[in-house]
């Protein structure tokens, strides 16, 4: 009998083998998990700020005003390229004379007088434009001239938005002409 029950018993564990492989083989048995609740949070990609240069850009001068010996006037940049870009601050000018040759200039990035159109007199705020959208920004110059000094005469600018950037050119019906060592102020982007 004691053998009889170890081969019941070898039968059982065997039976028993059977049974639970076939339940760790068999993939179409289906099974119920139960995991704890969590919320996770997947981190989504922010589009990257892409810098603004002269070559995202076409150019327009708007010949201004001037009163008692000062002339104010603007340049519209339209955005030409597709997506979007952002800047913040003062354009950088370059002056060239009908030759091409580059005058030596004076920028200053603040007035001692106020810009006609008020924005112009407010500080640089961040700037984000994409294709089609238009800046401005605003000059101002003395046309007098300071003894026996000549005032330069500016057929064309180059606007940058950084020191060694791509430009933009823009061609005033008129030159510019700006005296007293060639000083030209400027407002910020807006």
């Amino acid at each position: 009998m004691n053998r009889a029950l170890k081969m019941l018993g070898v039968a059982v564990l065997v039976v028993v083998l059977v049974l639970v492989g076939r339940h760790i083989v068999n993939s179409n048995t289906p099974t119920t998990t139960l995991l704890p609740s969590t919320t996770s949070t997947v981190p989504t990609a922010k589009p990257v700020a892409v810098a603004c240069t002269g070559s995202d850009f076409s150019g327009v001068y708007n010949q201004g005003q001037g009163a008692a010996g000062t002339i104010f006037a603007s340049v519209t940049l339209t955005k030409v390229t597709p997506g979007t870009c952002t800047f913040k601050g003062y354009p950088l000018l370059t002056l060239q004379d009908k030759t091409g040759a580059v005058i030596t200039s004076k920028q200053l990035d603040s007035s001692p007088v106020q810009f006609p159109d008020a924005l112009a007199n407010k500080a640089p705020t961040q700037l984000s434009l994409s294709d089609g959208a238009t800046t401005t920004f605003s000059l101002g110059y003395s046309d007098v001239p300071v003894g026996t000094q000549a005032c330069a005469s500016a057929t064309t600018l180059s606007v940058q938005f950084a020191a060694g950037g791509p430009v933009v050119t823009v061609t005033p019906a008129y030159p510019v002409q700006p005296c007293n060592d060639n000083t030209i102020w400027v407002s910020p982007f807006y």
